[in-house]
């Protein structure tokens, strides 16, 4: 009996003990200000958005597979939102700036989805945005004068709340149904 005390005892005491001197996981540091531009050449910053859920993925116009399947599904997502659709910003950021200039960019979202907008900059100022997302990016031959190269990106959607927090990673290979659920769980 006395075991039985012993070993109940010792079990209490190691559950009202569990967690101590563990840290609170924060949320990921993940965004940030930008300043890029859009398909009419004209520059934005993030601030413009501010209200507005965000979509935010990093790709290029000539990307093969992943950027333009990724892109349809952004584009179900949103038809599949239906009214609340309104809430929510897409934005594409090019990580090859050298050929996705703003028209290049507004033709190529234009295919997809009218709602979604492209954003092209200066090299530095990818460099900064993807940075502040934590993009991975790398041209397969740098500037060896060519165009006929591909580009290396991580591929993930960032869902960022009205005042730019980040909320949710969305997986590219999710469906649009399955997005736009994802999507519809954060919304306000």
């Amino acid at each position: 009996m006395a075991f039985v005390l012993f070993a109940a005892s010792t079990f209490m005491l190691s559950e009202r003990h569990r967690g101590e001197g563990q840290v609170a996981s924060a949320p990921p540091d993940i965004g940030g200000p930008f300043t890029l531009v859009d398909g009419s050449g004209k520059q934005v910053t993030d601030r413009e958005f501010r209200g507005k859920y965000l979509l935010v993925y990093f790709g290029y116009t000539y990307c093969p597979d992943v950027c333009p399947t990724t892109l349809a599904e952004v584009s179900a997502a949103l038809d599949k939102l239906g009214s609340k659709a309104a809430q929510v910003q897409p934005l594409f950021i090019t990580v090859d700036p050298k050929r996705d200039t703003p028209e290049v960019m507004k033709r190529y979202t234009d295919a997809f989805d009218s709602r979604i907008i492209g954003l092209t900059g200066t090299p530095e100022e990818i460099a900064v945005v993807a940075k502040e997302y934590r993009v991975y990016y790398a041209a397969d031959r740098p500037g060896d004068g060519r165009d006929d190269y591909t580009v290396d990106h991580s591929s993930i959607l960032y869902l960022m709340g009205r005042d730019g927090e980040f909320m949710a990673p969305i997986r590219p290979d999710e469906s649009g149904a399955e997005m736009a659920a994802e999507i519809s769980r954060h919304l306000r």
